[in-house]
């Protein structure tokens, strides 16, 4: 169906540049015979205006000059110097992902799609739909970038492109299905993106070691850690290889996410300190706030609480600068963890609904927002407020289930087991803690 349909464009495009052949020779004042000249024939001017054959770049040329016309304009309705503009939009646009310049971005996109759309070219339409749904994720609107993503896979799959292109397709749509929580279609999406590169022969170590890099993430979602660190590790060769500091530091981020969660924290330091030096190279302050956030708390799990409470106050400062709540949400709820754990419980209260009042619900922080939400009830209950502590627990159950974490909802169940404990109510707790360590509790708080 796939080649039937991509067939089906082909014969599109194939007419449409026989149209607008037939309408400038006609403007020109040209009969088919004149405009074939001595080089073709009649008939050959005459396959390509019905559409029943597309001649080659530079026959395309040729005809142009015939009629005075762009060429760019002959073959795809779109002039040179149009084209041109609007890839240097869509450059630019780009480029302001990179800088985190998100509002910024959705506002360019919010012309360049519809423009690409009109050009009929349908690499530029896919570019422009890649990046406005790259940025609607980076604003947490989940849905609207799938919507848009969507519909990029769609062109990609029944248009004239290449394994390459559709993996960079593949590749966004899986990091956008794992915010959303859809693990197993992101894992199945990621390896589709992984295949289409290998199988295009073309280079894309950087391509291949982010997807490898994502593709990490599903499994330490799944629990599944050798495979998570298999992935890590090629995905690092392949950084290397491509010498890109940008993909050195995606790979390195995730491979101290990795060691963290095998409990290999000086590892795990060592690598996020690596992550953060190439992303202080590219001045990437966002990213340096998140590794100066995961640096303070693996500090902490070391037993170097001062460091730990420095650098996560300086992750709140960075995150505050660069306009990123959510980050600052999770230095804060970082920090409280801290204080719940050394005992000051009333800061470790103040602390964990700070965070939850940055985060709004976001959808692709529900990790976080159950972390927050079971700060604040175990915070609560060393204050003996059952009820509420109750409430907080009920919350970041909700918060883990969403997220499709047996372990995360694992923690939640052993929060609830001590307010049944506290309670008196030994049966309940024991039925708690028994159902967490059936899902195999992997979770530290």
């Amino acid at each position: 169906m796939a080649r039937e349909t991509a067939l089906g464009n082909q014969v599109t495009t194939a007419l449409r540049l026989g149209e607008r052949l037939r309408q400038l020779r006609v403007a020109a004042g040209l009969t088919q015979s004149e405009l074939a000249g001595d080089r073709f024939s009649k008939e050959y001017v005459s396959q390509i205006e019905r559409g029943k054959t597309r001649p080659t770049t530079e026959t395309i040329e040729w005809l142009a000059e015939r009629l005075a016309c762009d060429a760019g304009f002959l073959a795809n309705g779109v002039a040179t110097d149009e084209r041109g503009r609007l890839e240097a939009s869509l450059a630019r646009a780009e480029t302001m992902i990179e800088a985190h310049r998100n509002d910024d971005a959705a506002a360019e996109y919010e012309s360049l799609v519809p423009a690409a759309r009109a050009t009929g070219v349908p690499e530029l339409e896919v570019r422009a739909l890649v990046g406005a749904g790259r940025t609607q994720m980076r604003l947490g609107s989940l849905r609207r970038a799938l919507d848009l993503l969507n519909t990029a896979r769609g062109i990609v799959e029944s248009g004239n492109f290449s394994d390459l292109e559709r993996a960079e397709v593949f590749y966004a749509l899986g990091i956008c299905r794992y915010q959303l929580n859809s693990v197993q279609t992101a894992l199945g999406l990621l390896n589709e993106a992984l295949g289409l590169a290998e199988r295009s022969g073309m280079p894309s170590d950087s391509l291949r070691s982010n997807i490898l890099s994502w593709r990490s993430r599903c499994w330490r979602r799944m629990r599944d850690y050798e495979a998570a660190r298999e992935d890590i590790e090629r995905a690092l060769q392949l950084a290397d290889e491509a010498a890109d500091p940008r993909v050195i530091g995606d790979a390195f981020f995730q491979a101290s996410l990795v060691a963290d969660r095998e409990g290999h924290w000086i590892l795990a330091r060592t690598y996020a300190e690596r992550a953060r030096n190439a992303y202080e190279e590219l001045a990437d302050r966002v990213h340096v706030g998140q590794l100066t956030n995961n640096l303070g708390g693996l500090n902490f799990l070391l037993g170097k609480t001062d460091e730990a409470v420095s650098l996560l106050k300086e992750a709140f400062g960075i995150a505050l600068d660069t306009g990123r709540e959510a980050d600052a949400a999770q230095a804060v709820s970082s920090l409280a963890q801290i204080h719940l754990r050394t005992g000051d419980v009333d800061q470790a209260e103040e602390q964990a609904r700070h965070a939850l009042r940055l985060l709004d619900d976001r959808e692709d922080y529900l990790d976080e927002i159950g972390s927050a939400q079971l700060v604040l009830g175990r915070a609560l209950l060393e204050q003996d407020r059952l009820d509420e502590a109750e409430q907080a627990f009920t919350s970041a159950e909700a918060s883990f289930g969403q997220l499709g974490s047996a372990s995360h909802r694992a923690a939640a169940w052993v929060a609830r087991g001590d307010l049944a404990a506290r309670r008196g109510d030994d049966r309940l707790a024991a039925h708690l803690y028994r159902t967490a360590a059936e899902a195999l509790q992997d979770v530290r708080f």
